[in-house]
């Protein structure tokens, strides 16, 4: 297990997975061990997989500062480890890929965004999104329990249960459920707050930058997920020059658990341009 020290002295860890050419990853969460991205679907068959615990997370110190867990504070971070590299980014790990690749565009040579987050560009998931995208799963047995608990949540008015976790995956079957048990053990609930605190973002000077990015982008979407839904994932797409997006039939927020030999043919088909 590779590890080095960040610019505050924070020693993080990275996991290699795989054989061939390096593949950086960044999990999502926020601030989830990226043990829960596995070898993301049998990606690693095609490329050597180097998934990095973010500050306070899995294998990686706790930092002396709480404040530095911050998506915007982790960039130099990810800048001490990455350097020209294809570049996967999952969920909120998205966004913070995004205000790297805004400050530091020439060591990046491809960039995969994976159901990303789109808060560094300004744009959001609204529960009206979410609830649309729930509204597609009306024939699936979980249905009729699981919404209207969904539909109190998204309105502030319960707190989140475990009930309408279906919503988040493409397919609520084994796998899914012992990947969503999996969660709060590796989830880091202090730092995930602080991630996306007050200031984070610019988006103006976030979106002026990435429009001059010269790599080609894959925004990666999932039929069924609500955050983003493809039309929002199409909005993502529009910020950079040269982008692509693909969006995966039957996937939640997830694709790789929900089809994996799907995700892995379309992620390779990308990195293989």
């Amino acid at each position: 297990m590779p590890t080095f020290t960040t610019t505050d002295g924070t020693r993080l860890a990275c996991h290699l997975r795989g054989e061939g050419e390096l593949l950086a990853v960044l999990p999502g969460g926020p601030m989830r061990a990226s043990a829960y991205l596995g070898d993301l679907g049998g990606l690693g068959a095609h490329r050597r997989l180097a998934l990095l615990d973010l500050r306070g997370t899995g294998d990686s110190a706790t930092p002396t500062d709480p404040a530095t867990y911050r998506c915007d504070r982790m960039v130099e971070d990810v800048a001490a480890w990455l350097d020209h590299l294809d570049l996967l980014a999952h969920s909120a790990g998205a966004a913070l890929a995004m205000l790297y690749a805004a400050r530091h565009p020439h060591r990046i040579r491809r960039l995969l965004l994976i159901t990303p987050n789109p808060a560094a560009l300004g744009l959001r998931t609204t529960p009206a999104d979410r609830l649309a995208a729930a509204a597609l799963r009306t024939h699936e047995p979980w249905f009729p329990e699981a919404y209207p608990a969904f539909r109190a949540w998204l309105a502030d008015e319960t707190d989140f249960d475990d009930v309408f976790l279906p919503f988040f995956h493409g397919r609520w079957d084994a796998t899914a459920r012992a990947h969503a048990d999996a969660e709060p053990e590796q989830s880091n609930g202090e730092a995930g707050e602080r991630y996306f605190a007050k200031g984070v973002f610019t988006p103006d000077a976030t979106r002026a930058a990435l429009a001059a990015l010269a790599a080609p982008v894959l925004v990666y979407a999932g039929e069924f997920d609500g955050g983003p839904r493809p039309d929002l994932a199409r909005r993502i797409a529009e910020s950079f020059p040269d982008a692509e997006l693909t969006v995966q039939p039957g996937a939640g927020h997830y694709p790789w658990l929900d089809d994996p030999e799907e995700f892995r043919k379309r992620i390779t088909a990308f990195l293989g341009r």
